[in-house]
């Protein structure tokens, strides 16, 4: 699949969708890696990646426990961002028809899409059916 501006845009305005997946991802690594957090990173302000620079700047000091959590946040991460590329490219014309005037954020295309249920694709009902009944 070729990923377009459109596709990286709506995924990245998606991303709302899994709140409770993202706070997952980032309990997986405050649980794995609470002592590496402690010990090295303690005094790092979080946000825009600056405890992941913290933890490559430490990473010869990782537990193999908090290597395992970076690595299943990471491979959460990515089946949340494959999930959501999908979405749009099975609901691309669905949302341009149905949902072209709407904000994006906060969840907003998706409640377009369900309340336009009767004029949106079967693929695209079918694909969101999918990824955010896993999610949820």
């Amino acid at each position: 699949m070729r990923f377009t501006k459109f596709n990286q845009a709506l995924c990245i305005l998606l991303l709302g969708f899994s709140a409770s997946a993202s706070a997952d991802i980032v309990e997986t690594i405050a649980e794995g890696c609470a002592a590496e957090i402690e010990n090295y990173c303690s005094q790092v302000t979080p946000g825009e990646g600056r405890l992941l620079a913290c933890f490559f700047a430490h990473e010869d000091k990782l537990s193999g426990k908090c290597e395992f959590a970076m690595y299943n946040a990471a491979a959460e991460l990515e089946h949340a961002v494959n999930s959501l590329a999908y979405v749009a490219a099975q609901c691309e014309k669905d949302i341009l028809a149905n949902c072209g005037d709407v904000a994006v954020g906060e969840g907003r295309v998706l409640d377009c899409l369900e309340a336009n249920q009767e004029s949106v694709s079967d693929a695209c009902k079918q694909a969101v059916d999918e990824v955010f009944e896993k999610v949820e």
